[in-house]
């Protein structure tokens, strides 16, 4: 291993590591989503760098792109935060769990004792040369020695993306409102549910002061900017204009 590839491995590491134990620590699902991506993402650096392209693609694209884009889609339409957490939905899963966990332990620990005391590998360049390349022989594995394990987990893919679909879902239990019946709705809370009017709508002039006038004649104060009305300072209508407005309103003329 020359520099090079010493300070990839070393910084990538630190980094992949450093997700890791954000991912276990973070008190937010999303928050653990993001370490989960920073980790994968340096994964994928180490795989190039130890001249596996296609896997390093692979976790990019597949993984980082897709898979973490899925989840942290997932959480952020169900709406999981530390609260919901708290909460055991599914009763009796807290001991299968352990022993799944103890059994992966297992795994691991069995995996890495075996490469250590078996016999040395022959090295990833040996082994790329065999089928013609890194893509090649990636296949290969997969469609021979390890064809039941690939399909098992493609199977388990889309189980999850069932299962995300499920979790987003909604049952509607009222029918779903139109616009028009969000607009009645809106107009009948009272108040002034669409844009104010600016200060001299309907008056002899623009000035901020004074109040807009509505089609009957009545002054509309909410018009007028509020540090205005703090200070009190409103000027008062005119009763002509209000005779004015109120007779084009009803169809007189001037």
């Amino acid at each position: 291993m020359n520099t090079g590839e010493a300070v990839v491995f070393w910084i990538c590491a630190i980094l992949a590591v450093a997700g890791a134990v954000g991912m276990v620590i973070s008190r937010k699902a999303v928050h653990s989503a993001l370490w989960i991506a920073l980790t994968m993402i340096n994964l994928a650096i180490l795989y190039v760098a130890n001249s596996a392209p296609f896997l390093g693609m692979v976790q990019i694209v597949v993984y980082t792109g897709a898979v973490m884009m899925l989840f942290l889609f997932v959480l952020m339409v169900v709406g999981v935060d530390s609260s919901d957490s708290l909460i055991e939905t599914i009763k009796g899963q807290r001991i299968p769990a352990l022993l799944l966990t103890l059994g992966l332990g297992i795994l691991l620990v069995w995996g890495i004792g075996s490469s250590l005391t078996g016999a040395p590998d022959a090295g990833l360049e040996q082994a790329n040369t065999i089928d013609g390349g890194n893509v090649q022989g990636i296949a290969h594995l997969l469609f021979t020695s390890y064809l039941i394990p690939f399909e098992a987990t493609s199977a388990l893919l889309i189980t999850a993306a069932m299962g995300a679909m499920v979790l987003a879902h909604r049952e509607r239990w009222v029918v779903k409102p139109t616009q028009k019946m969000l607009s009645i709705a809106r107009f009948r809370t009272g108040g002034h549910p669409g844009n104010l009017p600016n200060p001299g709508i309907y008056a002899r002039h623009n000035a901020v002061d004074t109040p807009a006038l509505l089609p009957d004649g009545t002054p509309l104060p909410e018009s007028i900017p509020a540090p205005v009305r703090a200070r009190a300072d409103i000027a008062p209508v005119d009763h002509v204009d209000l005779h004015d407005v109120r007779a084009i309103s009803e169809g007189h003329s001037k």
